[in-house]
């Protein structure tokens, strides 16, 4: 890197950094969810987890989308608040709500071609979900940057298929004129990353090895220190 890139990145992790907020996020606590050998009836394949065999064919027969009250929501209008929750697609609101709203039109889309195969049932536990706030969507852009926790069940048994699974779902945000430019044509945020999470869970749930987080590069990076 040239001493000038580095110099202007480095100056962008330290404003970001000093832009925090003084919210606790609860992001770094585990995805405390039970593990498959938690009963006697729990299945793996051979005894691989689900998601890292060969990729199996499903009948997800139902989603279930919990976004825990401890994710603590930030409203702060600052390049890069704290909180684990960060959202500006819709109206001051609930935000948990907004969030597990966003989150059931992208699983049951992702989904929704999945009707062959072993029934199971979905279940989803929202763990992150920073999207950008006015100031970073009009200026510098970022990182829309969202995890998730998903288990997979037995929809006749309720027997867990293999153990829970992280899945790191971040997708690049627009800023300034971009931004501009892909609200005029319909592609808000809310779109974005309403597309983004489908396709996420649709490569997940059919796809050896599952969904493989994109590399966005020093934004991506500074994220995951937060």
């Amino acid at each position: 890197m040239k001493p000038m890139k580095m110099i202007a990145a480095l100056g962008f992790a330290a404003l970001i950094a000093g832009c925090a907020t003084t919210d606790t996020a609860s992001r770094n606590a585990p995805f405390d969810t039970p593990k498959a050998g938690a009963t006697p009836t729990a299945q793996t394949l051979d005894g691989q987890s689900i998601f890292e065999a060969t990729a199996p064919s499903w009948n997800v027969q139902r989603v279930n989308v919990t976004v825990p009250e401890t994710l603590v929501v930030s409203e702060a209008n600052s390049y890069y608040p704290s909180g684990d929750i960060v959202w500006r697609g819709d109206p001051a609101g609930d935000r948990h709500a907004q969030v597990k709203a966003i989150f059931e039109t992208a699983m049951a889309r992702g989904t929704s071609d999945m009707n062959a195969g072993q029934p199971v049932i979905l279940d989803v536990q929202v763990l992150r979900f920073h999207a950008l706030t006015e100031k970073t969507r009009y200026t510098i852009g970022g990182i829309h940057s969202i995890s998730f926790g998903v288990t997979l069940r037995d929809a006749n048994s309720g027997a867990l298929l293999g153990e829970s699974r992280v899945v790191k779902a971040d997708l690049r945000g627009f800023g300034g004129q971009q931004a501009i430019d892909a609200e005029r044509a319909g592609l808000t945020q809310k779109v974005r990353i309403t597309d983004h999470l489908a396709k996420v869970i649709e490569a997940e749930l059919a796809t050896a090895g599952g969904y493989t987080n994109q590399r966005l590069g020093l934004v991506q990076a500074i994220n995951n220190t937060f």
